[in-house]
């Protein structure tokens, strides 16, 4: 009989997607990728990456989630059906019940980003429906991570706004 071995994460800075491609049904009538679907493949990586904080798919039935609280995306370059693309994923902070943290979606081919989505998501008590705190587990990768991720350099679009250009 074998014993099972746990393994600790290792976080890779910044977390880099699996491989995915944009699907016939996500072209609009101008001939490139619907917006929504830039969200789409941005959520396809955060639950990559939420898998291996421990606060995946499963985490819900431990009565717990996350949720979105806010997002900024800037669709920089148009992606075409069947282009390949992958998202980095990099945690900015994090607090005792949130995550901010910033993607990058590429052309996994060619290289150029197409676009960039920065997020707050909340810790949630799904039976009380407030948010909570991280349990320890949760926080040590969370810990984990930051320590790689903070050694890149924080992403020039962090913490834009959106405004008319030339104008405060």
């Amino acid at each position: 009989m074998l014993d099972r071995v746990e393994f600790e994460p290792v976080f890779f800075a910044p977390f880099v997607s699996s491989a995915m491609k944009v699907e016939p049904q996500w072209i609009d009538y101008n001939g490139h990728l619907n917006m929504a679907y830039y969200n789409v493949l941005f959520d396809r990586a955060v639950d990559e990456v939420f898998e291996l904080l421990g606060c995946g798919a499963d985490y819900v039935t431990k009565g717990f989630s996350t949720f979105t609280a806010e997002v900024h995306v800037r669709y920089l370059r148009e992606l075409h059906e069947g282009d390949p693309v992958r998202v980095t994923f990099q945690l900015l902070e994090y607090d005792s019940k949130r995550m901010h943290y910033f993607e990058q979606l590429f052309h996994a081919e060619e290289g150029w980003v197409s676009a960039t989505s920065e997020n707050m998501s909340l810790h949630v008590d799904m039976g009380a429906k407030k948010t909570a705190p991280f349990p320890p587990e949760v926080t040590k990768r969370l810990t984990q991570m930051k320590a790689s991720h903070g050694r890149l350099p924080r992403p020039e679009a962090a913490g834009r706004s959106v405004r008319m250009p030339g104008k405060i």
